[in-house]
């Protein structure tokens, strides 16, 4: 733990399991007081137990397609740690079939989910972090460059989602609020009711991701590394 890290807290959304729960383990081990949030009860009360002291993390369940929830999410967060440092906006689904068989609540939950959702949770935290001259690191992805057919409503949000980073990295910036966003490639997660398997182990791992927030972090405050590729070093051949 670095003496610029004790003390310190942050909020992750999605935080159950894959790139999520990984940023939780990376985090609590380099000191920080987490949160973690899933729309399932059972999954985040699970999480929480498992990542480690009650006094260190907890868990919420919170929906980001509710600005409510999230605000009251946020608020307990900084009720309970004392300020907020870290927001790690990572809460995300996909819904994936051509243009012509995607449903309109197939849509509106991808967008809802993974770009209003993410305004909802840096609209949320603005204050708190704020006062913290604070750290939002939003994990976006390569689809949101790369279109690809049956991503529809993927790449929608997450084209939004790199737009909404940028802009918000030059609003945020005079208050002392420093954003990132990281856009991984193949990543060995339970996206999409994925497994991951053996034949996984060529992907981005989720550790691999929390590793880059946590190099973020250690950054000097006077660099800010505002956009960051990610990319699996050997993908197999086809």
């Amino acid at each position: 733990m670095t003496q610029a890290q004790s003390g310190r807290s942050a909020f992750i959304t999605g935080g159950s399991r894959g790139i999520g729960y990984a940023t939780a383990e990376a985090l609590l081990r380099a000191g920080y007081q987490v949160t973690v949030t899933s729309r399932k009860e059972d999954e985040i009360r699970a999480a929480a137990a498992s990542l480690g002291e009650s006094g260190q993390v907890r868990g919420e369940v919170c929906d980001v397609r509710d600005f409510e929830a999230v605000q009251s999410a946020i608020d307990a967060h900084v009720l309970a740690f004392g300020g907020l440092e870290v927001l790690f906006v990572n809460a995300g689904l996909g819904h994936f079939a051509p243009v012509q068989d995607l449903t309109p609540e197939q849509w509106s939950e991808v967008i809802g989910t993974n770009l209003t959702g993410a305004f909802f949770t840096v609209k949320a935290a603005i204050p708190a972090l704020s006062r913290a001259h604070g750290y939002v690191i939003l994990l976006s992805s390569l689809a949101g460059k790369n279109p690809f057919a049956g991503g529809s409503a993927y790449n929608a949000s997450k084209f939004g989602m790199n737009g909404f980073s940028e802009a918000i990295m030059l609003d945020l910036r005079p208050l002392g609020i420093k954003v990132s966003q990281i856009m991984p490639g193949s990543v060995a997660t339970h996206f999409g009711g994925h497994t991951p398997t053996e034949q996984d182990a060529w992907k981005i791992q989720p550790e691999d991701l929390a590793q880059v927030v946590l190099d973020l972090l250690e950054m000097n405050p006077r660099t800010l590394p505002s956009r960051i590729e990610v990319r699996p070093a050997q993908p197999p051949r086809k």
